[in-house]
């Protein structure tokens, strides 16, 4: 699949595009600014966008009021196709929010049961109850997503809903030629629909990508051959920060020598998990960090271990904003892009991460861990690339049996000879390939 050997940019368009919260029903085409972008994704190294919901909300995306129409505040459907064809003219595939597991309150089928009640086409769209009432005295009660009344939760049991929700997908296919979705919510979604959804997919598209949002458990009754290609994973994104703010490199490689380590009870070796060091729902990664020089050391963790790296916006020139806040907080708007070091170093992480199939396929064990330091190997085809984190602010010597004369380093591009004592600088990361 090509999204194994990607690199991904997550946008999110209503702030991006400094579009108002409250949706007014008025189209401006704020997108285009994406087309602006571009030669910022191509010089950083990115291959697929994934943008959060693009599709008519009530206010912040992920309360749905028609599949299919752009977000008035975005603009049109003729503005985002233009977008959507920029995108792939410059390479670059284009991923879509899937937000399947509810709507709003403003979504056309569910103003049509508000005024017609028992007699609406559409009351069994939802779960409810005429015998009740909501929160917002419909004079009747139905089901939100997690107790937040502003998401009507679907029935994706009914075949006229299932039935929608495929054509929209068709649509958005036929006419701005989508590569996949991320599945927002993936853990509530109701499972026979995951698997109609992916035979669906597979007959629209051959290569079409599905990417589920999950947080904990076993991600794979979610990720298997009948449902979805791949899944956040929460487990490392916890694992990365919390392992350079304790000063505890054990935690990270304990997860993912779980998942992808040597043992035969390794969870998920094989599958292509999406990787990522902050999102439109936590905060930026430059906001929780203890000690800021071990920004550039996260990103080579990123893109060292095993995944699929993502970047999201802004946090490539270490953008800031805390949870606290509020999520405003972490969708801003940036007038252009910003090149700062840690762009050209995430830049050239990428560019190692495309070039070396090793780093998006290759089996990976533990070398070297220390509370400090760790070190760990992608192997494939015969291929060894040892991956190197100092996270000290001293300097650090490791032994290693690399196994022959020479490496290359591939952050500095050059031959080096090999000793059998690799030295760290602080704060420092090396990747080297053997082989």
């Amino acid at each position: 699949m090509w999204a194994d050997e990607g690199v991904f940019y997550q946008i999110y368009p209503l702030g991006f595009c400094k579009a108002p919260f409250e949706n007014d029903g008025q189209c401006v085409n704020r997108i285009q600014k994406v087309k602006d972008w571009i030669p910022h994704l191509q010089k950083l190294g990115i291959t697929a966008v994934y943008f959060s919901p693009v599709f008519s909300s009530d206010t912040h995306g992920y309360n749905t009021r028609d599949f299919r129409r752009i977000d008035e505040r975005l603009g049109s459907r003729g503005d985002f196709k233009e977008v959507a064809d920029a995108l792939h003219t410059a390479g670059i595939r284009v991923v879509l929010d899937g937000v399947f597991n509810h709507v709003g309150r403003g979504f056309w089928a569910f103003k049509d049961v508000q005024e017609n009640r028992w007699n609406s086409a559409y009351k069994d769209w939802f779960y409810l109850n005429f015998d009740g009432d909501s929160v917002y005295h419909d004079g009747f009660w139905y089901e939100g997503w997690e107790g937040h009344y502003d998401l009507v939760k679907l029935n994706l049991r009914n075949e006229a809903v299932i039935d929608h929700i495929f054509g929209s997908i068709r649509e958005w296919v036929d006419v701005f030629g989508i590569d996949g979705l991320r599945l927002d919510v993936a853990y509530c979604l109701d499972r026979e629909f995951l698997r109609r959804l992916r035979a669906f997919v597979r007959d629209l598209k051959e290569d079409f990508w599905l990417v589920g949002e999950l947080l904990h458990g076993d991600y794979n009754l979610f990720v298997n051959d009948e449902m979805l290609h791949s899944a956040t994973n929460y487990e490392c994104y916890k694992g990365l920060y919390s392992s350079f703010n304790s000063m505890n490199l054990f935690e990270i490689c304990h997860s993912l020598n779980r998942q992808f380590g040597p043992e035969p009870w390794t969870l998920y070796k094989g599958k292509h998990l999406l990787c990522f060091a902050d999102n439109h729902d936590v905060s930026r990664i430059a906001s929780i960090l203890a000690n800021e020089q071990h920004l550039p050391l996260i990103y080579a963790l990123l893109f060292g271990m095993p995944g699929i790296p993502c970047i999201y916006y802004g946090s490539e020139w270490g953008a800031r904003g805390d949870k606290k806040d509020g999520d405003p907080a972490l969708r801003l708007f940036y007038e252009k892009p910003q090149w700062e070091e840690l762009t050209g170093w995430i830049a050239k992480l990428a560019r190692i991460h495309r070039e070396q199939p090793a780093l998006c396929r290759g089996d990976y064990h533990t070398a070297v861990l220390t509370n400090r330091q760790c070190v760990f190997v992608r192997s494939l085809e015969g291929k060894h690339i040892y991956v190197c984190i100092n996270a000290d602010e001293e300097p650090c010597d490791v032994s290693l049996d690399m196994g022959c004369g020479c490496c290359i380093d591939l952050l500095r591009g050059e031959s080096v000879e090999w000793k059998g004592i690799l030295k760290l600088p602080p704060y420092s990361a090396g990747y080297f390939l053997v082989g």
